[in-house]
């Protein structure tokens, strides 16, 4: 046990970090539920922009909080490096679902392609096992932790597959030329929905990380 863990086990716990990271995982889950309803035309695309920039609103708040709280917690529940780590790739997903749906609004994509509905389906399933998943930390529950992380690894192949794809069929001859401007577009919404797909997969590999050191 090294002189840290003895420390922590000495003084009181300061429990209200899993607080912040508890409530960034939710906050990206409820991102994640608007981004959907654009997929499935539930909401346009101005409507889901909005939404999506309160929720970053919010996930920076949280953010700013675990960082001024760290900043003055001599003891934390686990290292704070570990801490600040997962709070900023928990904020990720909220940036990259954001900049998809800016780009939209901006480039014009008022119909999401079929590959962005797989993409933004799969954003919130792997957002909802996260959400699921941080308050493990604070039950010391490491086996599922472990067991979700795989999941959500999964789950980024299958997000991969389905970019790698959507972006061959973008630059294929076989369907007759793109014109430019679509291809630009859909590209860098793509791009973006899998960088929020990519964000998750970071999460479960510091979550494993956590559970090995900790468990």
């Amino acid at each position: 046990m090294g002189v840290q863990d003895i420390i922590r086990f000495l003084l009181p716990k300061e429990d209200h970090f899993y607080d912040y990271l508890e409530k960034q995982a939710e906050v990206a889950h409820q991102g994640a539920r608007a981004l959907l309803a654009f997929a499935n035309d539930e909401a346009t695309a101005e409507e889901t922009s909005t939404r999506l920039r309160d929720a970053e609103h919010e996930g920076d708040r949280l953010e700013h909080q675990m960082e001024e709280a760290l900043s003055l917690t001599f003891v934390t529940p686990i290292d704070r490096e570990d801490l600040h780590r997962l709070a900023s790739e928990l904020d990720s997903i909220l940036d990259s679902t954001n900049h998809a749906m800016q780009a939209c609004v901006m480039m014009g994509v008022t119909n999401p392609t079929e590959p962005m509905r797989k993409l933004a389906r799969l954003i919130e399933t792997c957002t909802a096992l996260v959400a699921k998943t941080v308050p493990n930390l604070r039950r010391h529950e490491y086996g599922a932790i472990v067991e979700n992380a795989r999941e959500l690894r999964k789950l980024e192949k299958e997000g991969d597959a389905i970019f790698r794809e959507a972006i061959r069929a973008l630059f294929s001859d076989a369907g007759g030329p793109v014109d430019a401007r679509v291809l630009i577009r859909e590209k860098t919404v793509l791009q973006d929905l899998e960088d929020a797909i990519d964000a998750c997969d970071q999460i479960a590999d510091t979550l494993t990380n956590l559970a090995i050191k900790h468990g």
